[in-house]
């Protein structure tokens, strides 16, 4: 009897450690990211990253630098030179802040091709300008890939009017960012063979 007790109270007490290590797990990993939040509220980007895509997030990332004519602009594999130069010239943005850059064949790409010229010229914040329809898939490979490197971003959602993409675009692209980030491969070949 006396050892069935004793039994009980050893389960018991393990049961309880277990769950105040859960909740103390729990609770650390909301702290961390409220902090990581309030930390992105206070941080002022220093660039913009366009994802290309679609014309109507250049025309949008021009209306949007005259607001902020000391950040340098980005333009990840977005319409020809010629039309992007255009559009930027035309919002009265001088060409030596537009970065235009075609090496990214995807939404992954996009990221991979230039976090480390991000971080080398000592940008740790970026708006991030998307369609609202892509926004889900960029923020949560922005979060790995940028993440990586110390770098926040801000997302400034481009009106389009479409419903978003699926899940299932986000959950794929999610993975690939980790590829990338533990093989330094990005599944760019893969990607082009499953969900459009």
């Amino acid at each position: 009897m006396w050892l069935r007790i004793n039994l009980n109270k050893r389960r018991y007490k393990r049961l309880t450690n277990s769950r105040n290590f859960r909740l103390l797990l729990a609770l650390l990993t909301v702290c961390w990211f409220g902090y990581q939040q309030l930390k992105s509220e206070f941080q002022r980007p220093q660039a913009l990253l366009v994802l290309g895509g679609d014309t109507e997030r250049e025309v949008f990332a021009a209306q949007f630098a005259r607001k902020h004519p000391q950040l340098p602009i980005w333009v990840s594999s977005g319409s020809n030179p010629e039309f992007a130069e255009w559009v930027f010239s035309e919002a009265g943005i001088e060409s030596d802040r537009v970065h235009l850059d075609y090496r990214a064949v995807d939404t992954v790409t996009n990221f991979t091709t230039l976090v480390d010229e991000l971080g080398d010229r000592g940008i740790d914040s970026v708006y991030l300008i998307t369609s609202d329809d892509h926004m889900r898939r960029a923020q949560i490979i922005g979060e790995i890939v940028l993440g990586s490197r110390g770098i926040r971003f801000k997302p400034v959602a481009v009106p389009s009017g479409r419903a978003p993409e699926p899940m299932e675009k986000a959950v794929r692209d999610g993975a690939r960012a980790i590829l990338w980030l533990t093989t330094g491969y990005t599944g760019a070949n893969f990607s082009q063979a499953r969900i459009r």
